[in-house]
């Protein structure tokens, strides 16, 4: 004979000391840190592709920043579809320090990333290098090819677009260099922290990406020839071979770097969510074990009447490829169990069936 525990006025359904729930723990892993730096090669070698090969050529083809401007995006826009889910689509050392400091990619992958995407960038300035012909150079006055990527260097002063265009008769400074590279880097590291948060409605974020790039190539171009990205810069600096643009290049990754470190920072005072995630990155959740353990919902009451809830606990372990905990979140979950079996009824000896309706 069953006994009915129910408080007098509790809601029906309320068990208390229901079966224990099933919980399991899973891993939330990366792919390996090779495959994400091979990604990051690939992304920075296509973006500085398209950005300094069509700005190479525009004394032949007469194209303006507005073709630069949209090369850089479309490229942003292809790369990070294509490996943003694999690295997180960074493909520029301002957007992976702010990502680091707002607390989206960890530390020790920084400077791993730095160096892939150099080495893709120099790997795009190869690649153009020998398509200049040789006879070009002559053409232009210039003493070798390299002498080419001159004009598609970042730089302020002479070897700013205004100073071309007025013949030197006027330019922009080391001050507006540096403050112009500042704000539009921090505009883009920002919207890119922005439209790729996990509580962003966002439906195609590299889409927006790009254009958050071809607008700001588009505003800096006539003071710098728009960096926005080291990489870029050192690529067109490392082949143009010219001392005097030399001494400038360190204004493209002073002023990139702390765009980015003060949209990282506002990032992760006004909007940081606790949960890491690289960016455009996918991690994979593993199952690692299935355990039994006790549940108890005083909500049970809440799944509807003659139904039992369980709280199902989830403990999420974010690893990286080594196997080492990056952090690790407890999610709970109230779920309805089957309906319960009637209680058995004791009916008296010698009593007749009660008459059916």
């Amino acid at each position: 004979m069953s006994q009915d525990t129910t408080a007098p006025g509790a809601p029906e359904g309320f068990v208390e000391d229901p079966s224990p729930a099933p919980t399991e723990a899973v891993a939330v892993v990366q792919p390996s840190l090779l495959a994400r730096l091979g990604a990051e090669v690939f992304g920075t070698f296509f973006l500085v592709l398209a950005i300094v090969g069509v700005a190479l050529y525009t004394f032949v083809s007469q194209q303006n920043a507005l073709a630069v401007g949209l090369a850089g995006g479309i490229a942003v826009v292809a790369g990070a579809a294509a490996v943003g889910n694999v690295s997180g689509g960074h493909f520029n050392p301002a957007v992976t320090l702010g990502a680091a400091i707002g607390g989206r990619t960890a530390w020790r992958d920084v400077l791993p990333y730095w160096v892939a995407q150099l080495v893709g960038a120099l790997l795009a300035g190869l690649v153009l290098l020998a398509t200049v012909p040789s006879t070009l150079p002559q053409l232009l006055g210039q003493d070798g090819r390299g002498g080419v990527f001159v004009a598609t260097a970042n730089g302020y002063g002479s070897f700013s677009s205004l100073s071309t265009a007025s013949q030197g008769g006027t330019e922009f400074g080391l001050v507006q260099a540096l403050l112009i590279e500042t704000i539009v880097t921090a505009v883009f590291v920002g919207v890119i922290l922005g439209v790729t948060d996990k509580r962003a409605s966002v439906q195609y974020a590299p889409v927006v990406i790009g254009f958050t790039l071809t607008a700001l190539i588009l505003v800096a171009a006539p003071i710098t020839n728009a960096s926005i990205n080291p990489a870029r810069s050192m690529a067109s600096a490392v082949f143009a071979g010219d001392g005097d643009l030399w001494k400038q290049q360190w204004v493209f990754w002073v002023a990139p770097l702390l765009g980015a470190a003060i949209a990282g920072l506002f990032y992760r005072a006004f909007a940081f969510a606790p949960k890491q995630d690289d960016l455009l990155g996918e991690d994979q959740v593993v199952t690692l074990a299935e355990t039994g353990a006790p549940a108890y919902s005083a909500a049970a009451g809440a799944a509807g009447a003659g139904a039992a809830a369980a709280v199902v606990e989830e403990e999420v372990v974010v690893t990286d490829e080594n196997g080492d905990v990056v952090a690790v979140e407890e999610v709970v979950e109230v779920v309805e169990a089957d309906e319960p079996e009637a209680p058995a009824t004791n009916d008296a000896p010698g009593t007749d069936e009660a008459p059916k309706a």
